[in-house]
Formats: structure tokens, sequence, C-alpha cells
């Protein structure tokens, strides 16, 4: 509905608003229905919300000279992955039609750090900015989003609760996710504060929603060498909990069984002629360090813990209080080996759940890694690096790889498509490339050449081996594809109409009419249907041409198309009635698509110079170059 439009509807709508400050409010809407119902709806508003650019769908154009592949052909290399250099919002909306419901995981790091660049405007409007900016991209990401699909959002906490709130407009409320806090290094882009009344910033944030039909992340886990883990747990003065090494398990006797809460069998037994010794003690007696032990040991490493778990409850009413070293069998119903028959271990009196070290490691060749499965808090990054990753220098906006490795692995499974808006120096098609992900990204700076474009390249060729290369063995290959926006098809003429713009040629008018008008744009290879330029159904085709056509050329063609097939065609001028072809619908250019969007405009992003303070009759130079918001510098990835 409307926002009371009309005489009728604000009859039946009370708006409240609260404010929050200047110039942005969050408002509560009661229609009649509404009040009905006792439902409410929040949302936040703020100057110009309803102000809506009118996006002209424009058509790709590939560059072949910057495409880039690798020289041999692997299995499950991709080479369809699209690098698009443009202002990102009109790069989307080129990408709607083609891509709706297709992308499974987006990652942007748009830019949050304005305060400095909007110093001097007042009323709130660098906020109103901000949002309407964000809303405009959101929108279209949602659409581009598989059903199954998730968006991460990285932010500081300037906008972190504004963002929130027009995502839950977005994307839906019960479609939030989770608020992932990251904990950063200082020149990664949170430093500031601590010199007045805020405390120094040490964290940024992702803001998470999935789509209508996801259901679960992939369990992902972060890692760490077992020495390094050792070392900076003693440095922290913390005990590692793992103490326990079961260096003999004896021999074991049925001694019963009980009942889960399903009715499910547990087999109960008794161990006997057991050994457990002390981690540090044996690595003393050895002489060697508590890792070297944990490594030789591996399978064997273990702690107790007091687990408030049913089947430990149902294990200690069966046995009672009965010393010693007792083992179960049953069949879980869920959880990570649901369906599968497993043993657990209980020790002592109170019978303790017996952890094994290796449920929550990992041993490769010799060296141990403690796994920790990823939540709501990532700490574990090494930002001192990261300026090196990809061998470009993009100084307080890259990210590490292993973040975007993150959210990759949360969201998908080789082959699933990733986009970026926010390319930034490229470290999120970087990252997809190395995991066999397909990727779109799009940047507008010059940065597009200068940083993205080589740093792909050696990701392709392989010579790239930092990052998660080693973690996940890059030896490089596949390739992408660069392309470039289209110019506006319309300009205007010396006396100020619009015509078709001189750089399109037949095939590029064709294309990009079949984008206006709905049609996926797929040309006939038969020449005796060269009228079919596209499709929107398997019996409903579209032609474009500047021709004027006669009303004896417009009967040859509907007899060609026959009676159960229809076409629209899109031309310069026709002399035969509108509705003299049942199975013709005809319209002209460019008047049928004049009022659908704005022409000309090939910028939506906002630049910004330092402005003068009012009063001040002074030139001022600006600060730098222009800052641009929403042009893809400010953030990475």
């Amino acid at each position: 509905m409307n926002l009371g439009n009309s005489d009728t509807e604000n009859e039946y709508r009370h708006v409240e608003n609260i404010t929050l400050s200047q110039g942005y409010r969050v408002r509560k809407h009661n229609d009649r229905k509404d009040r009905m119902t006792k439902k409410t709806k929040l949302e936040l508003t703020w100057p110009g919300k309803d102000e809506r650019p009118k996006l002209e769908p424009r058509i790709l154009i590939e560059d072949p000279a910057k495409s880039y592949h690798a020289s041999v052909r692997r299995d499950g290399d991709v080479f369809d992955n699209m690098l698009i250099k443009g202002d990102n919002l009109l790069a989307l909306k080129a990408l709607e039609q083609d891509y709706q419901g297709k992308v499974k995981c987006v990652y942007i790091d748009p830019p949050y750090n304005t305060g400095q660049a909007f110093e001097y405007y007042d009323d709130g409007l660098e906020v109103s900015l901000w949002l309407s900016l964000m809303r405009d991209r959101l929108s279209i990401l949602r659409n581009l989003l598989a059903d199954d699909g998730v968006i991460f959002i990285q932010i500081d906490d300037n906008y972190l609760f504004h963002l929130k709130i027009i995502c839950d407009e977005i994307f839906g409320i019960s479609n939030f996710v989770n608020v992932i806090s990251i904990k950063t290094k200082n020149s990664s882009g949170a430093s500031g504060g601590g010199e007045d009344r805020r405390l120094k910033k040490h964290t940024e944030f992702l803001l998470c929603y999935g789509r209508e039909q996801f259901t679960a992340f992939n369990p992902v886990y972060s890692e760490q060498r077992l020495d390094e883990l050792l070392d900076d747990m003693a440095a922290e003065g913390k005990s590692f909990k793992y103490t326990s090494v079961m260096t003999h398990r004896g021999s074991s006797e049925y001694i019963g069984s009980t009942l889960d809460g399903a009715g499910e069998e547990i087999k109960v037994f008794r161990h006997v002629g057991y050994e457990i010794n002390s981690a540090t003690k044996l690595a003393k007696q050895q002489n060697i360090s508590l890792s070297s032990l944990i490594e030789k040991q591996f399978e064997r490493i273990f702690t107790t813990e007091n687990a408030q778990t049913s089947i430990r409850t149902r294990v200690q009413d069966f046995i009672g209080a009965e010393d010693g070293l007792f083992r179960i069998e049953y069949t879980p119903k869920s959880g990570r080996d649901k369906g599968k028959t497993t043993e657990v271990f209980f020790q002592g009196a109170q019978k303790r759940l017996v952890s094994f070290f290796s449920n929550v490691a990992e041993k490769r060749g010799s060296v141990v890694f403690k796994k920790e499965r990823v939540g709501t808090l990532w700490d574990k990054f090494n930002w001192n690096n990261v300026t090196r990753e990809g061998g470009v220098r993009f100084p307080n906006g890259q990210k590490p790889e292993q973040l975007i490795q993150h959210c990759i692995e949360l969201a998908t499974k080789p082959l699933d498509l990733v986009l970026d808006s926010f390319a930034g120096s490229g470290t999120t098609g970087a990252v997809a490339h190395k995991m066999g992900r397909r990727w779109i990204m799009v940047e507008i700076g010059e940065h597009a050449d200068t940083h993205i474009v080589p740093r792909l390249q050696s990701v392709i060729d392989g010579s790239d081996q930092g990052g998660i290369s080693k973690a996940v063995d890059w030896k490089g290959g596949g390739g992408f594809r660069y392309f470039t926006l289209a110019p506006s098809l319309l300009e205007q003429d010396k006396y100020g109409n619009w015509v078709i713009a001189q750089d399109y040629n037949p095939v590029m008018l064709a294309e990009a009419m079949c984008k206006h008008m709905g049609f996926t744009y797929a040309p006939s290879q038969d020449p005796a249907e060269y009228w079919r330029h596209g499709h929107s159904t398997e019996t409903d085709f579209i032609y474009v041409t500047t021709q004027a056509l006669t009303h004896e050329a417009c009967a040859k063609i509907a007899h060609d198309v026959g009676p159960d097939r229809s076409l629209l065609i899109c031309c310069k001028a026709y002399d035969a009635a509108a509705d003299a072809f049942e199975n013709l619908t005809l319209v002209k250019i460019p008047t049928a698509i004049l009022q659908k969007c704005e022409w000309g405009r090939d910028d939506y992003s906002l630049n910004i110079q330092k402005l003068p303070q009012a009063g001040d009759e002074e030139e001022v130079e600006p600060v730098g170059e222009d800052l641009p918001l929403f042009a893809g510098e400010a953030g990475d990835d």
C-alpha cells in the first residue's frame, strides 16, 4: 500500500513519527486492517526515501583484450566469471534480468566511514544520502539472490543499526540470520576513537540475511596450529584442557542396555585394565614438548566434561555411582553422527563425558590443527600481511582472504555463483576463484584495471600463492571476462529530441530492446527467421529493426510467424494499423521506452569534496581526490 497519496488512504492510515535525530525517523504504520488485527509495521524513514531512480537496464560489452584465461583447461576450471567496470547500481540493473534468483552468495563491503567526507552537511543529509544509496543497491541484490541464498554486508558501528532496519524492510525481518563481529587491526579501517569520549574500535561487523528458503549455514571451522595455540595460551596465562592420555583402553564387558528418549537401545560396557596418564607427565618423561606428545598420541588425548545431556543422565541412572571407565554404543537421531553407530566414554562415579581432542582437531602429516566451528565472533584473522595479499596495495580497505573464504564456505558449494558489487582490490573474486566458485565483481574505479585485473591474472597463472592459496592447494587455472557498461541507449539530438544513440549498432540495439521489453536476447541462427531476436516464452518473440515497416512487410512477417506464435515488433515507424494482425504487436522506437527510465546518466555514485564552511571567502582546495561514495573505492571485496 502507498503511504497515503489520497484522502481515502489518509482516512484509514495513522502515521506516528518517532524522531531519532535530524532528518530520519522510525515510522510506525497503523492502517485500518492493522488496527483490527493489532499488527504494526516499523520502518526507517528519511528525506528522499520515496524517490527512486528510474534505472536504465544497460547491456554489457565485453573487452576481449582485457579478458583473461589460463593456457590450458583442467577439470573443474571456470571461465565464465565476470568483471564489470562501471557504476555498480547500473551494473546490478544490467545483471538483474539474466541473473535474478541465481546468486548463491553476496558479499559487499560498502563505504561506511563517511564522517569526514560529510563533515559540512547539515540536517541529517549525509544519513539520508547513504540510506538511499544502500536501499537502491540492496533491493536489486535481493532480487539476484537465489531462494536459498545469503548476503553478507560488512559495516562498522556508525550505520550498523540503520542498515539493520532497512535490511529488515528489504529482506524481511524473519530472514535476518546473524550479526558477526570481526576483530580487526587498527589499520584495517576500524581505527579511531580512544582520544575523545568513544572507546577505541577493534571490531567491524557482518550483517547476514538469507532468502526465504535458506535453512542453515554449511559447517565451517577456523583452525590454528597446535604449537602456536599452546604458545598463545601460555602467553595469556590460560590452561590447555586436554590433559589426559588414554594410553590403553583395556578390555570391555557388556553390562546391559538402557533406552534413549526415543526408545532406542543404548548398549553399556564396563572397561577393565585401562590406563590413563597425565599428558604433561608423559611429555616430561619422554623429554618432548606437550605439542609433540599430543601429535604422537593424537587419537588418545582427552578431557572430561560435566556435560548436561539426556544420554549422560540415562547412563548415570543405569550404572549408578560405580567408579571406573564406561562406554556406550547407540545411534544418534540428530547432530554430527546422525544415523551412525557411535561410541561415547564416561569416566568416574559422576560419569563425566570423555571428550577426545581428535573431535575438535585434525592431524595433517605430523602437524596438528585445533579446529573450532565458526560462530559469531571471528577473531583469528591475521591482519598484519593483508596488504601483501594478491600482490596489490589497497591501504585501509583490503580484507583478509580468509575472511571472504569463511563467508563463501558458509553459504556455497563448488560452482555456486558469488557476487561482489563493491569489488575494491578484487579479494572476493580472487578467493571465489581459488575455491572453485563462479563469480561476478563490479568496480567503477580505475583500480579495476590497475589492481583487480593483474591480481586475477596472477591467480589464474598460479603465481599468487598468498592468502588462502596454500590452504586450498591452488595451482592456477580458469579465467574471466571483462565487461563495461554500454552507453545510454538514447541521446538527445541537436533539437533536444531523444533518438537512438549513434554508438548502437543493430546487434546492440536488438539486445538492448530485449532488456527493456523483458525478453531474453537469443537471436535465431535460421536465416528464414531473421525476425527472432529474443523470446519471453516458447511461443512469444521479439523483432527489433530501425526500418519503417509497410503494411505489406508486416503481412509477410505475420505469415512467417504463424497463428500459434506471437511477435512484438519494435521499429522506427510503421504504416499498418496497430491491430491489423492478431499475432503481431507493433511499437515504435524510442516512443515505447521513452518514459521507462533516466537516459544519459552514467554515474549513480556520490562524489563529495570537502566543502568550504559558510562564511569562508577563500577558495578551498579539495582534500586529495574526490571521495566517491558507492563507487566501490571506500571498501574492498
